[in-house]
């Protein structure tokens, strides 16, 4: 008999039955079901036949009811006769989408009771493929951003099983990061934020978007998150989309606005990038939508600093300012020319100590902080190493200041001396022919 008809709905596979059996399908208004096409005028233009079976586009109520199906053979006196009853399924979403979180989703689904039987079990199953606990209304939920998607009603009729699909909009914004980002002045900052890509700016403009605002809060001492945030930008709804900057540190907008990127990104990080980034949207009804991304500055240090003598020893630390999550490491790499002498055994530690440095150290010392397998940032430091001077250099140049200091000594005593000549000459006698004792006279 499979020769002679095939007849489909939908998802289902209807096979032929004995002579006089019924099938009972269901289908949607407006959905496509398959069946043997009878010849009636008031289906036509509107059923169209292929292989045998009966295709009805665009199903209208009046669509809905029982079909019967006689199948013959040429040459052949006997017959297969099949009547196909088809059923309505109905399915409503309250309200409409696109919903905000925490706004109540009703999704009910409503199927027909084949004559003389009881209604069919419907029960739902969300978009990560997971059956919901349903009741004869239906399903009610609180919206989140995990009931957006394809929402399945399924009827089960016997050993059948129809499914009929709904799909959901919540809008919301993509999930923050679940760990830290990490820069340093030597790599790129980027803070992520975005709109969920299912979701487009002309559905969160219906419901009554009112703004947008970044906010950064330092970090204040052993708190990830100060008191006094700052107002980095604003987002204005004038056509195009565009963030107007207030405090902005050098940060720029991703180009991607209208794609509904919203993050924020800079060529360097800086040291006082450290700290907590807020991007929020505010809704009518005092709905806002917010995303949290913590920011970690790795930074290197040298002591005694970074222009040292050959022989010195130096201390590297690297290391984010607060002690380093268990999941995270640290791998040292000195400049590219090999060490003189050995490094520290752990390289992982945040702690680096070279006893002596030498020609060899003087370069840029890289740090890089991973997680696992994944690379997370890098940090550099320069060192700068200056010779170390021989024993007989030392001598010269302790000699030469000897000299230097004994002739600047010399040359001030004579100077002194010819000032003093100069300021107190010596009194010459007078030499008279005929000198005459001291005394007075009358002249």
């Amino acid at each position: 008999m499979k020769t002679l008809i095939q007849t489909i709905l939908i998802l289902i596979n209807v096979i032929l039955l004995p002579t006089g059996a019924q099938e009972v399908t269901y289908a949607q208004v407006g959905g496509t079901v398959t069946l043997k096409p009878p010849e009636d005028e008031k289906w036509k233009n509107t059923l169209s036949s292929h292989d045998g079976s009966l295709i009805i586009k665009g199903l209208k109520h009046e669509h809905f009811g029982t079909f019967t199906c006689v199948a013959k053979k040429k040459g052949v006196q006997t017959k297969a006769t099949i009547k196909y009853t088809l059923l309505k399924i109905t399915v409503s979403m309250n309200p409409p989408s696109p919903l905000l979180p925490e706004e109540s989703l009703s999704l009910a689904c409503d199927a027909e009771a084949p004559p003389g039987q009881k209604k069919p079990e419907v029960h739902w199953i969300n978009p990560q493929g997971e059956k919901e606990i349903t009741s004869q209304r239906g399903i009610t939920v609180k919206a989140a951003a995990k009931h957006s998607g394809q929402w399945t009603c399924a009827v089960t009729n016997g050993a059948k099983e129809i499914k009929v699909k709904i799909s959901v909009a919540v809008v919301d914004m993509s999930p923050a990061p679940l760990h830290p980002q990490y820069t340093s002045k030597s790599t790129p900052l980027t803070i992520p934020c975005s709109i969920a890509s299912h979701i487009s700016w002309n559905q969160i403009k219906s419901k009554g978007i009112q703004g947008g605002i970044w906010h950064f809060f330092p970090k204040s001492g052993s708190n990830l998150r100060s008191a006094a945030p700052q107002r980095l930008f604003s987002l204005s709804l004038k056509n195009p989309l565009s963030w107007t900057p207030d405090q902005h540190r050098g940060l720029t907008p991703v180009p991607d606005l209208q794609k509904g990127v919203l993050s924020l990104t800079r060529t360097k990080g800086r040291e006082d990038d450290g700290g907590v980034y807020v991007c929020s949207l505010e809704f009518n009804n005092s709905m806002t939508l917010s995303r949290t991304v913590n920011i970690s500055v790795l930074q290197i240090t040298s002591y005694p600093g970074t222009d040292l003598i050959a022989g010195q020893q130096v201390n590297l630390t690297c290391g984010l300012g607060h002690p380093l999550p268990s999941d995270l490491q640290l791998k040292w790499f000195p400049p590219e020319q090999p060490s003189r002498l050995p490094l520290t055994p752990d390289h992982r530690s945040t702690h680096l100590t070279i006893p002596e440095v030498g020609a060899g150290d003087g370069g840029v010392w890289r740090c890089e902080l991973w997680r696992g397998d994944t690379w997370l940032t890098s940090a550099v430091i320069k060192l700068k190493i200056d010779h170390k001077m021989s024993w007989w250099m030392q001598v010269v140049i302790c000699s030469v200041t000897v000299i230097v200091v004994l002739t600047l000594i010399i040359i001030f005593y004579r100077c002194r001396q010819v000032k003093r000549k100069i300021t107190h000459p010596r009194h010459r006698l007078c030499q008279c022919k005929n000198p005459k004792p001291r005394g007075f006279y009358r002249t």
